[in-house]
């Protein structure tokens, strides 16, 4: 477990808080007990996503994610230009088929998709190519109304290779999203919101307190429920609806046997809070 409020960071510019500071909005409502906060912390470069970043990023969410006090994860941008401008240009540009495959540095999308601990991307200026596939591999997003998601890999010769035509596909429909990736065109924040990317939009200053009030109030929750809940409706996308609806009941009959389901039923005949173990 990681010692309350320590702060690491990684020579590939990543800051884990854990537990996260508590959102200073004076109209906050949620604690953020059981809240980490990681911020990729490359504002010069506009947090662009280099091969180490990323890996540096799955190793901090693997450690989060096997901690049994941490029950969310906000993940933002340093600076307010940019969640993150997109991959590291500079590092694709020489790369060949062969050796994207022999490197195998794209494994690391897969491992981000595996963590089971609830992730809210907070979000603001650019998510633009990898930094909008980032924001769409996490659960949730907050966005200020400075943000701007895109995916504008087609206009330097290429399509997006780490979830955009997938994700945005399932986000906003098929017919906006083949518009916005063979088009490379943007769209900004209130756009993403009504097309369904984004969970909600507040103002630009206030993103990183919603996006940390939002967590507090999911890290509230059961633990083994959230967690079983979140797979259930990733796995949705994933396959037909009677799979989906088979796996969701075999989840629902497994919290049966579970401390916390009893728990949660006792405190609403009690009429009061429950007190959730996570077992």
């Amino acid at each position: 477990m990681t010692d309350p409020g320590t702060t690491q960071t990684t020579a590939s510019h990543l800051r884990v808080a854990f537990p996260a500071p508590a959102p200073t909005s004076a109209t906050a409502t949620s604690v953020t007990d059981g809240v980490a906060l990681v911020t990729l912390d490359r504002p010069a470069a506009l947090n662009a996503l280099s091969f180490d970043l990323l890996d540096d990023l799955a190793d901090a969410l693997d450690r989060l994610d096997t901690d049994p006090d941490c029950r969310a994860i906000v993940l933002t941008g340093a600076g307010g230009r940019a969640f993150a401008a997109g991959a590291d240009i500079k590092e694709l540009a020489t790369q060949t088929s062969v050796s994207l495959h022999a490197g195998g540095r794209f494994a690391v999308w897969d491992r981000l998709a595996r963590v089971t601990t609830p992730l809210i991307a907070a979000v603001r200026g650019f998510a633009l190519g990898g930094g909008c596939e980032l924001a769409m591999a996490c659960d949730m997003i907050v966005a200020g109304d400075d943000a701007t998601f895109g995916q504008p890999e087609i206009r330097i010769g290429v399509m997006p290779g780490a979830g955009g035509t997938q994700r945005l596909t399932r986000a906003v429909g098929q017919a906006r999203a083949m518009e916005l990736i063979l088009t490379g065109r943007s769209m900004r924040a209130g756009e993403a919101e009504a097309a369904g990317l984004v969970t909600k939009v507040v103002p630009a200053e206030a993103t990183l307190d919603a996006a940390l009030e939002l967590a507090g109030q999911v890290a509230s929750m059961p633990p083994l429920a959230v967690r079983a809940a979140k797979a259930a409706i990733r796995a949705a996308a994933e396959q037909p609806l009677s799979a989906g609806l088979a796996a969701e009941r075999a989840s629902f009959f497994a919290l049966f046997d579970t401390d916390d389901q009893a728990e949660g039923m006792a405190a609403f005949t009690d009429k009061r809070v429950p007190v959730w173990t996570g077992r």
